[in-house]
């Protein structure tokens, strides 16, 4: 194997913290230049990369040898999650990438509990939490703001925080995007985005 150089370890280290990544958030992130800059520098690490082509674009992720290589023991697999992944890293980079970002995480009051997708700090210090709306039915996400609005009712998040945390949606469609904001309504702060608002 060869030697890799800092750039080439640091992509190898973003992959194991963000699990899928298309090559336009690794070029943005890293500032690549043009696609075959990008293209030739991610074939240069090809041993330790496996990509999968959705649509138009490709998606990479640690191969064995990458996970080898940069310690990671989390178990990646294709399937209806990674457009759901690519979506949230999505939303990452459009919040120019917060340091306090948490993926997955459970939220609970005691009585009421939400797995959030992520939880994050923006720059002026006030938490959020995401929410991507790929593939679930609008049944699973009338649910998850019940859950949000008890969370809410019952203060103690708000207590901790200094502030309840505005929900951030990502959805697909502008349909979907109204039927979100009707449901949220009482909620202290919501955002609710489309794909196309952040590209």
């Amino acid at each position: 194997m060869k030697r890799l150089a800092d750039r080439e370890e640091q992509i190898l280290l973003l992959l194991k913290k963000f699990d899928f990544m298309t090559r336009d958030q690794l070029n943005r992130y890293f500032q690549l230049g043009g696609k075959r800059n990008t293209n030739r520098i991610l074939s240069g690490i090809s041993d330790y990369l496996t990509s999968i082509r959705e649509g138009y674009q490709t998606i990479y992720y640690l191969s064995k040898v990458g996970k080898a290589h940069v310690d990671c023991e989390k178990i990646r697999k294709k399937g209806g999650h990674v457009n759901h992944t690519v979506m949230r890293n999505d939303m990452w980079l459009f919040f120019d990438m917060p340091k306090k970002w948490k993926n997955e995480i459970k939220v609970s009051d005691g009585s009421v509990s939400v797995v959030v997708d992520s939880m994050f700090t923006d720059n002026w210090d006030r938490r959020h939490f995401l929410e991507v709306d790929n593939m679930q039915t609008m049944k699973e996400n009338r649910n998850k703001i019940k859950r949000y609005k008890e969370l809410f009712r019952n203060g103690s998040i708000e207590e901790k925080l200094g502030h309840f945390p505005t929900i951030v949606w990502l959805t697909t469609t502008e349909h979907r995007r109204e039927q979100l904001k009707e449901e949220c309504e009482g909620l202290p702060a919501v955002m609710v985005f489309t794909i196309t608002d952040i590209k």
